[in-house]
């Protein structure tokens, strides 16, 4: 049996975080607390509520951080001209680190025991989201669903949706 009773999810409210929500749930016997970061997506934010709330998520932590990410993250970037192969800019790499702090953040606000992300282990997010997590709190324990579960393709993330009637 896990020691785990609480985890701050970083949710999109998409396939994969929405699965997550779910599989935290069963798999760790754990509440799930979500925190989504409105980074300038606009609309994308309240649907992401409304489907916490209808999985039964209790604290649901949504937060408007356009101005912090572009005065200390996007500014910053640009300055150090940091462009991918000359035309590629690292807006979603970047925002990678103030989701970690505010993760780190509202686990020490609620008492939660972990921290969790839906980034694939295909890319650099998983540890740009881990990295930045160990740096604020060497100690905290991070769940990582991708490297964790036996669901490895969109066509099994949408059949454990279906089998849990979680909205996609």
């Amino acid at each position: 049996m896990s020691d785990i009773k609480k985890v701050v999810l970083a949710y999109s409210g998409g396939l994969d975080t929405s699965v997550i929500v779910k599989w935290l749930q069963d798999e760790y016997q754990c509440e799930v607390v979500t925190f989504t970061a409105d980074l300038g997506q606009g609309e994308e934010v309240e649907p992401a509520r409304a489907k916490a709330e209808a999985m039964g998520v209790k604290e649901i932590y949504i937060e408007d951080l356009r101005e912090e990410f572009a005065a200390n993250y996007v500014y910053p970037m640009f300055r150090a001209n940091t462009i991918y192969e000359g035309e590629y800019l690292l807006g979603t790499s970047i925002a990678r680190p103030l989701i970690a702090r505010r993760l780190v953040e509202i686990a020490q606000e609620t008492g939660a025991d972990a921290i969790s992300h839906g980034a694939t282990g295909k890319g650099n997010d998983q540890v740009r989201f881990e990295l930045g997590a160990y740096a604020l709190a060497p100690g905290i324990q991070v769940i990582a669903p991708w490297r964790d579960w036996d669901l490895t393709s969109r066509e099994s993330l949408l059949a454990y949706a279906e089998k849990h009637n979680i909205a996609v």
